[in-house]
């Protein structure tokens, strides 16, 4: 729409609407220079609802002076995302079950030299491609060559490009939002969506999913360049830089990058109100290419080297698999995802459900349009495939992120109980955690977790004032002391309360065991536990065996350690007596199995010591 058109209609609503509206109306007034380049009709304005802009909050000047600047605003996300993912991301230990599995088979191509197939030590990992395995790799090989100590074994560094793809994919959400928005919006949609619980544990994780989402945000900005941008044709770095985005999420996993990026693109020809014509920016012929000379040499090689086995794994039972049938416990009915988003995606959920009813009357907006496309479609496929897991609507969660910051920008909170209701979703999880953390950890260990107790009740504060400040309708606020708590309860559960919870670090108590035993590199078995990160933390070739085959291991050469847990002893010990062998017990290791909460009780017993 023409910026007189827009003025035009904007003067007829004020005086048909009162003074109330009026004081609105004229607030965005003021705001219509920047969005001379911004095709699309005007937002609409409800008379139930409290009329005010996020222009009008003016309670946090130096978070003005930030987004004033991209470059200051880029700089204060980065730092944001320090204090929001660095804090345990060295501590935590592995974390069963995925993570291990990931890091063990990057441990494997270190170790083989084999950069083609995919292995979790005799097993074929064929579930998903191999992207994500070679950016472990080559941060690992990284790591030895500047010096890291034990770097193959450093779970650390597996998990920076989790750490890098989490950074990214919040400062990429705020320049998407740059081509949607206003610079003070485009912040908060940004920092929101970095604070979330979910992103934030993704970033510290050696796994796909923060950076795949990383390669889907990176696509969506140059499709909202494409749309959105004044420039009739995109520079080289831009349509290519497209292409190389989706063919990096193809490698790392599989079709989730292209199918929500075309979901969106079609949504947005459908329903964008200027048809398909923006999709030619992208040079879709030129950048097929790219795409083929990306993916296809990997895809080629694997197929040769597993004898087609890896489609058949990877689509037949793995994708094809979570389709038909909830795997590997995970099943769950549909609207999961919808139940758990006040968790998942806190403190980003109460200011999201505040901005539904905008959304809802601005659907037909060109920039809603591209939003919805980008998050309902994939949200409604993941609602109905039975197996669920939290971290599969991650890469949606931006696209509610930028919604919600239109609808702020604009004419944001209802009058209604709701207003008042939702927000009290800010501080109660965090009041939450402040009980359960410490009463959870007298009961199982008898002892509490001081620093993470006092950080959480901190945390507490700016989570009780971002509430307030969003009944007040400070929403820039409301989201600058959000993400304030959401650093200080991610400091407390990473740094503090999980890396300090003894009984859940089971493998790497058992690796230092193995460790202090009075000889050099000794080899290993284990009865009962038989977690990923236990064979990460030791061996590739650890031997997970029964009672009695844990007895017969330590029958052969050279210095041997068996894990033998309690319910496995009396056969390990009966098949000891009858091959004569007398062990020693090293020490006993008690603990909670982190996957299905069973104690166990682990003795260390070796044989061949040489010191």
């Amino acid at each position: 729409m023409p910026r007189g058109e827009a003025r035009t209609g904007l003067l007829a609503l004020q005086t048909a609407s009162g003074s109330r509206i009026s004081a609105a109306c004229s607030l965005v007034l003021r705001l219509l220079p920047g969005w001379i380049d911004r095709p699309g009709p005007v937002f609409p304005i409800s008379r139930s609802e409290k009329q005010f802009c996020m222009q009008s909050d003016r309670s946090a000047p130096w978070l003005d002076a930030m987004a004033a600047s991209r470059s200051r605003a880029l700089a204060l996300l980065f730092l944001l995302g320090l204090a929001l993912y660095l804090p345990g991301i060295a501590t935590l230990h592995p974390m069963d079950r995925d993570e291990p599995r990931f890091a063990q088979a990057s441990k494997q191509m270190i170790e083989t030299g084999d950069a083609v197939d995919i292995r979790f030590q005799e097993e074929a990992r064929h579930k998903k491609p191999v992207g994500i395995y070679w950016l472990q790799v080559m941060v690992v090989k990284a790591g030895q060559a500047v010096g890291v100590p034990d770097a193959i074994h450093t779970i650390a560094l597996y998990r920076i490009p989790s750490f890098i793809g989490a950074l990214a994919s919040m400062m990429l959400t705020y320049l998407i939002g740059l081509r949607l928005m206003g610079a003070r919006a485009a912040l908060m949609a940004a920092a929101l969506f970095g604070a979330t619980i979910l992103i934030g544990v993704e970033a510290r994780l050696a796994k796909t999913d923060a950076v795949l989402s990383a390669t889907i945000i990176a696509s969506m900005l140059v499709l909202a360049e494409a749309r959105f941008g004044s420039r009739e044709r995109l520079p080289v770095a831009w349509w290519a830089g497209f292409w190389i985005a989706i063919g990096v999420g193809i490698l790392v996993k599989g079709p989730i990058t292209p199918l929500i990026v075309a979901f969106a693109a079609c949504g947005t020809a459908l329903f964008g109100g200027e048809g398909a014509r923006f999709l030619r920016k992208l040079e879709t012929r030129k950048g097929l290419l790219i795409l083929l000379v990306m993916v296809l040499p990997w895809f080629v090689a694997i197929a040769i080297k597993s004898g087609g086995s890896f489609f058949s794994d990877s689509v037949g039972q793995d994708m094809l698999g979570k389709v038909a049938q909830g795997q590997e416990s995970h099943g769950a009915p549909p609207g999961t995802y919808l139940a758990a988003f006040a968790g998942t995606a806190w403190p980003l959920a109460p200011f999201v459900l505040l901005a539904i009813p905008f959304i809802w009357r601005a659907r037909r907006n060109p920039r809603i349009v591209f939003l919805l496309s980008w998050a309902l479609p994939m949200w409604a496929i993941f609602e109905i495939v039975p197996t669920k897991l939290p971290h599969y609507v991650l890469p949606l969660y931006p696209a509610l992120a930028l919604a919600t910051g239109l609808a702020f920008e604009h004419f944001t909170v209802p009058k209604r109980w709701i207003a008042k209701a939702v927000p009290i979703l800010l501080p109660l999880p965090v009041l939450i955690l402040a009980v359960g953390v410490p009463v959870a950890s007298v009961v199982m260990t008898r002892t509490v977790p001081y620093a993470a107790t006092a950080l959480l009740i901190v945390a507490v504060v700016p989570a009780f004032y971002a509430m307030r400040s969003l009944w007040s309708g400070a929403a820039m606020r409301a989201a600058a002391l959000a993400c304030l708590a959401s650093c200080l309860v991610t400091t407390a559960a990473f740094r503090f309360a999980l890396p300090g919870f003894e009984p859940i670090r089971l493998s790497p108590r058992l690796a230092a065991a193995a460790e202090a035993l009075k000889c050099d590199d000794p080899l290993l078995a284990t009865t009962v536990y038989r977690e990923p990160s236990l064979v990460f933390l030791t061996r590739t070739d650890l031997v997970m065996t029964d009672g009695r085959g844990a007895a017969a291991f330590l029958g052969g050469q050279g210095c041997r350690a068996s894990f033998v847990e309690s319910r496995a002893e009396e056969a390990f010990k009966a098949e000891l007596a009858a091959r004569n062998l007398a062990p020693r017990l090293a020490t006993r290791i008690t603990g909670i199995n982190m996957n299905g909460g069973r104690k166990l009780d682990i003795g260390v017993y070796v044989v061949g010591e040489t010191r």
